[in-house]
């Protein structure tokens, strides 16, 4: 199941309050401005900054 476009419009990152988008793989919420990818497990996004992987380690974002 992928994630709900209405929910991925609201959402926002935790940390700069801008916007997300989806990764590739759909794995993921990625942060532009703050270079940070919030993870998706079991179709619920994990929105805590603690949680979050730089984007540069993140696998898979090169294309993105």
């Amino acid at each position: 199941m992928a994630l709900n476009k209405e929910l991925l419009d609201i959402l926002a990152c935790p940390q700069c309050k801008g916007d997300l988008e989806l990764s590739a793989q759909e794995d993921g919420l990625i942060c532009r401005a703050c270079e940070l990818v919030y993870p998706i497990q079991e179709d619920i996004p994990i929105m805590l900054i603690d949680e979050a992987v730089k984007l540069d380690q993140w696998p898979n974002t090169s294309s993105d």
